[in-house]
């Protein structure tokens, strides 16, 4: 294909991807202005954004495959791990996990107009590099998953350089938090996201195939701290081994523009 016809298609396919994208959110922002108001209606909220995240990724017309290996239902509340290549893996998190997700992601998110200060008070917002930020929200997550409401966060805490390929190490409070609660640990692989969108500057969008893959629960109870680097190893592994030779590298700028 002419490098001109490429460049125009990824161009249209971005902005298509954009609009329908912001879309469902300006057509809901008044509504969830009012449903943030309150804790108890928050439920409702999120069941917008659940929404808003399975009508974005229909419009985008990407193929979505979504694999359950837990042979038996995951045991609620519990924590789901996932592995952190794009900015659209929250959206896809909410696309496949039913029910009032709890979710922890940086602080910045608070910073995106209009919608920033829902997910604040929706969601938990946390600086990792500050001790008092990391406290306030593994307090928040702890109430929440002993009121029953499962969470989902990233422990690799960032998007490393080669997302879908190789693993930044995991940091402990997820694994803390489990065992301290006695919640079982959900490990999920999303190897194919930063492929649609890659973390690069600039907006850039790409038609590619998602996958997610939720793993069988680990239990948690019993386990003391002293556990801790065997079960990152155990959840670690497991998420790895369900990255693929498609899923590594990172598109070049040049497919985009």
């Amino acid at each position: 294909m002419p490098a001109f016809l490429r460049t125009l298609g990824h161009r249209l396919y971005t902005t298509w991807a954009t609009f329908f994208f912001v879309l469902p959110f300006f057509v809901t922002y008044p509504l969830q202005l009012v449903l943030v108001r309150r804790p108890q209606w928050r439920r409702h909220l999120h069941g917008i954004n659940r929404n808003w995240a399975r009508f974005s990724i229909t419009m985008w017309g990407v193929p979505v495959e979504v694999v359950r290996e837990n042979t038996k239902p995951i045991p609620q509340p519990c924590i789901y791990v996932a592995n952190h290549g794009s900015y659209i893996d929250i959206m896809l998190l909410f696309y496949a996990i039913p029910g009032f997700l709890n979710m922890m992601g940086k602080d910045a998110l608070v910073k995106v107009p209009l919608w920033g200060p829902i997910f604040g008070k929706t969601y938990i917002p946390v600086n990792r590099r500050s001790v008092v930020s990391r406290g306030r929200a593994f307090a928040q997550a702890r109430q929440g998953l002993q009121e029953g409401r499962p969470l989902a966060l990233f422990p690799e805490g960032t998007i490393g350089p080669k997302p879908g390929e190789e693993l930044q190490p995991f940091q402990d409070g997820a694994f803390q938090m489990a065992i301290s609660l006695g919640v079982p640990l959900v490990p999920v692989s999303m190897p194919l996201n930063h492929k649609f969108m890659p973390s690069v500057s600039g907006l850039r969008v790409r038609y590619a195939p998602l996958r997610i893959v939720f793993h069988e629960a680990i239990e948690t109870t019993g386990l003391t701290n002293e556990d801790i680097p065997a079960l990152k190893a155990k959840v670690m592994a497991q998420i790895a081994d369900d990255f693929v030779p498609e899923g590594r590298g990172i598109p070049e700028a040049s497919r985009f523009w």
